[in-house]
């Protein structure tokens, strides 16, 4: 039984290092359809900043194949005042909207040619939604997800400082010079032995056999956001931090544990 276990992980390792390829070459950086849209003309101040228009709207279905590809670009609005925060908005701008084409533009591409060669099935959906609208940050969850026999879905969270224009990153919330990646991953590491000891069907790789599988810190490139309650909510794919089955999941980091180190 335990060398099952351990072929069945190991295979698990494999398809997740496959899985975070296909992520390379299918991530879908910020879209927004038309209820998206119109959810963020409510918002006053992401109103005054952005304006967003449809850059590929692309759709497919027959027996084998299904594409549902609906991505937008963001520009600044012209008649935004604050010449400081709409130059960064600008240059931030410019930089993911030609990732945005590049990255789709090779998705549809590759669609494209497994039509034209009839490889077997194939399933690309990729949507959007406003995930949080406070008076400092606007951030727009991606989901995204690929099948070809077997499907793999993930999660992209993309965050406008609304109060500077730029991209947020991690870093970007907490002092400067402040260790904030020890605190955040130690409390993950206490919220999945918690879950998994309340509950069996839950698991993460966190202190299994094969040493190399386990969570150990979580990085600067790890995804995040922060939500309505202004804590920082860390997430992970499909196959990162725990089996399949268990999904994309997410930890919120309690505000006493990071209360010292925010800005």
């Amino acid at each position: 039984m335990a060398d099952k276990m351990e072929l069945n992980r190991k295979r698990m390792v494999k398809y997740t290092a496959t899985a975070a390829a296909l992520i390379g070459a299918f991530m879908i950086l910020p879209n927004t359809s038309a209820t998206i849209v119109h959810a963020m003309e409510q918002i006053p101040i992401i109103g005054q900043l952005v304006e967003v228009v449809t850059f590929r709207d692309y759709e497919f279905d027959s027996d084998r194949n299904k594409a549902d590809v609906d991505v937008s670009v963001m520009k600044p609005n012209e008649e935004f005042e604050n010449s400081e925060v709409k130059d960064n908005l600008e240059r931030s701008t410019a930089e993911i909207n030609a990732e945005i084409q590049k990255i789709t533009d090779e998705l549809v591409a590759d669609f494209e040619t497994h039509l034209e060669d009839e490889m077997g099935y194939q399933d690309i959906v990729v949507k959007s939604e406003v995930l949080t609208t406070t008076q400092d940050y606007f951030t727009l969850k991606l989901f995204c997800y690929q099948g070809a026999g077997s499907g793999y879905q993930w999660n992209y969270f993309y965050t406008i400082d609304l109060n500077t224009g730029e991209r947020l990153q991690l870093k970007d919330i907490f002092k400067e010079g402040t260790d904030y990646i020890t605190p955040i991953s130690e409390n993950i590491k206490e919220q999945m032995q918690a879950q998994m000891t309340a509950d069996d069907n839950v698991h993460y790789w966190l202190n299994d056999e094969i040493e190399e599988c386990n969570f150990k810190t979580i990085t600067d490139e790890t995804s995040f956001y922060v939500n309505e309650k202004d804590n920082v909510v860390i997430s992970f794919n499909e196959g990162e931090v725990a089996p399949m089955y268990m999904g994309a999941v997410e930890f919120e980091i309690p505000v006493d544990v990071l209360s010292d180190i925010r800005k």
